[in-house]
């Protein structure tokens, strides 16, 4: 992904979850997706949507030790 479409999706996950510490980084190997982060942790990943040209996918894991 090029640097204007990670701002593009980094701009979208930030008003959507009402959270200006989000940030979108390349993945090193990966030219198809990219990391999620919240300050400094990873909270999951973005997928280019291999079926509809220019929609994204976000996956995020919720994992049992996260839950009260």
């Amino acid at each position: 992904m090029d640097e204007r479409t990670l701002r593009k999706i980094e701009g979208h996950l930030r008003g959507t979850f009402a959270n200006a510490r989000i940030n979108v980084v390349p993945r090193p190997r990966q030219k198809d997706s990219a990391e999620v982060y919240v300050g400094e942790e990873f909270i999951g990943v973005v997928f280019e949507d291999e079926d509809e040209a220019g929609s994204f996918m976000f996956e995020m894991a919720i994992l049992s030790e996260d839950l009260p």
